[in-house]
């Protein structure tokens, strides 16, 4: 029986993903290192910061024969920021998700600790999910891993099996899965390209939804 729902943030509370892929790609460009926004989705989108940055730096070297400038990451945090003050939303339907599920709920992201809470903030779900709200900050290693959903259902009190981790990318189906939960794909954002729901499902993910009124009838079938 489920017992708690653990929601990823970026690009399944908020719309921040879609904003920030855009920066980031620019900004990588920029210093050479140019992807195809599917293949940069399907090989960054939801993994943690320093796994992020890691891959980055790892895939700079390969292609360019040196270590990725420090600066860029400095440069994306620093146009991002403005874009998401401006253009940043809640995803459609989530409020109303969210008021009605009657199970414990907390947010599990990649994110900053800081970040986190001011997108949520921003957005007003702030004090839906607190004091349960989990930043990759908080644990050794980002998604794929399972250490932050694990550390959530820790807070909880709730053992992994008996969570639903609801996700928009594979590195954080990957996660959900590896802590041993149900993953629930997401593909309902501005980001989520043709294809998505499929590649979600190869990653993992039991169910795939594409807007969040379907959320409570599916829980309503898992349990």
């Amino acid at each position: 029986m489920t017992a708690a729902v653990i929601f990823d943030c970026d690009g399944v509370i908020v719309n921040s993903e879609a904003i920030c892929q855009k920066v980031e790609m620019a900004c990588l460009a920029e210093i050479g290192l140019v992807f195809e926004q599917q293949e940069y989705s399907d090989r960054f989108l939801g993994s943690g910061r320093h796994e992020y940055y890691a891959a980055l730096d790892v895939e700079h070297q390969k292609r360019l024969g040196r270590p990725l400038p420090t600066s860029v990451l400095t440069t994306m945090h620093e146009r991002s920021w403005p874009e998401i003050e401006t253009k940043l939303m809640a995803v459609a339907g989530i409020e109303t998700a969210l008021r009605s599920i009657t199970l414990p709920v907390a947010v599990a992201s990649g994110s900053s600790e800081e970040s986190l809470a001011k997108k949520l903030r921003k957005v007003g779900l702030h004090d839906i999910f607190a004091p349960h709200i989990y930043s990759a900050d908080l644990v050794e290693r980002g998604k794929p891993s399972p250490d932050i959903f694990l550390y959530a259902a820790e807070q909880l009190s709730v053992a992994p099996e008996k969570c639903v981790a609801i996700e928009d990318s594979i590195n954080g189906i990957l996660s959900a899965r590896r802590a041993g939960m149900i993953a629930v794909g997401f593909v309902g954002g501005g980001h989520c390209g043709p294809g998505h729901r499929d590649r979600l499902g190869q990653a993992g993910a039991a169910y795939v939804i594409d807007h969040m009124d379907q959320l409570l009838p599916l829980l309503s079938e898992i349990a």
